[in-house]
């Protein structure tokens, strides 16, 4: 939608770039959109896959943020297998914990494995902590 904020977390620039340039075409104040993708990132990063000690963000397992203009929050998401233990729970996971930020409206989260994800798509930071070098 051309009055989203869209936040294409696979993409090199750091989300807060994402969000100054979505913020033009947004209804929500780019103060305001700056702060909803940071905190957005924050809550994200407390959601961990119980077999992995990194989070699914740096995991790379966000692939798209899209913040609408009602505050509706909805996230594409994959992750690391399909046949994964958590599969089945880790998306609610994301709802709660995005849910909770202030001044979010709906979550919705839809499990996608287009593309697969691979390691490729881990931040430097997971990539350390998982000792991937």
């Amino acid at each position: 939608m051309m009055d989203d904020a869209t936040l294409m977390m696979q993409d090199a620039a750091p989300a807060s770039e994402g969000a100054a340039v979505a913020a033009a075409v947004s209804a929500i104040p780019p103060e305001e959109l700056d702060r909803l993708t940071g905190d957005i990132v924050a809550a994200l990063k407390t959601v961990y896959d119980p077999e992995i000690p990194c989070d699914i963000y740096e995991l790379g397992l966000i692939y798209k943020i899209d913040i609408d203009d009602d505050r509706t929050v909805a996230i594409d998401m994959t992750l690391t297998a399909p046949g994964c233990p958590v599969a089945g729970e880790m998306p609610g996971w994301v709802q709660n914990a995005v849910s909770a930020v202030e001044g979010i409206g709906d979550v919705k989260v839809a499990m996608t494995f287009d593309p697969p994800w691979d390691p490729s798509r881990m931040s430097e930071e997971a990539k350390v902590a998982l000792d991937w070098y």
